[in-house]
């Protein structure tokens, strides 16, 4: 696929999803089934996520990504690092809570069996974020040296 059908693409994917956000919005007003409302927000929500990262996917084509200052990449990826923690704790806790059968009733069953799977991807989602972006894109003072002196005939020094 050319990069202009992939723009094409993105941009019409980030409208559906605005359209998606906007009739589970309107479908919940006066909705009083606290359930029904708030999975539909829940939806909502997520097309709200999926506009995010298709906006993400759009502006990394259409322009070129700024380096991670290698100070910065160490505070995102201690971040992340804890928000990985943070969902394998969750994830722990969902995956017993659905084991032990505390779930009676059908419907919360299914719930949290949403939410798990949800925390699942998350997890995977950061842990990638990690690999491939945070420790791939970091600028280090030694990448910007080899880069500038690596082709040079004398490497800073007269005549070589």
């Amino acid at each position: 696929m050319s990069k202009e059908e992939r723009i094409a693409f993105y941009s019409k994917q980030i409208e559906v999803e605005k359209k998606i956000i906007s009739a589970a919005q309107k479908s919940v007003k006066g909705v009083k089934n606290p359930l029904v409302r708030e999975m539909i927000l829940a939806v909502a929500l997520d097309s709200q996520k999926h506009e995010t990262m298709l906006q993400a996917l759009l502006n990394r084509i259409q322009g070129p990504s700024p380096a991670i200052d290698e100070t910065v990449s160490d505070e995102i990826a201690q971040a992340i690092q804890e928000h990985v923690d943070l969902e394998a704790l969750a994830l722990k806790q969902y995956k017993d809570y659905l084991d032990s059968q505390c779930c009676v009733d059908a419907k919360e069953k299914i719930v949290i069996k949403a939410i798990y799977e949800d925390e699942l991807r998350h997890s995977e989602l950061m842990k990638w974020i990690l690999k491939t972006i945070v420790k791939k894109e970091t600028l280090i003072e030694e990448d910007i040296w080899d880069h500038m002196w690596s082709d040079a005939f004398s490497h800073g020094t007269p005549g070589g």
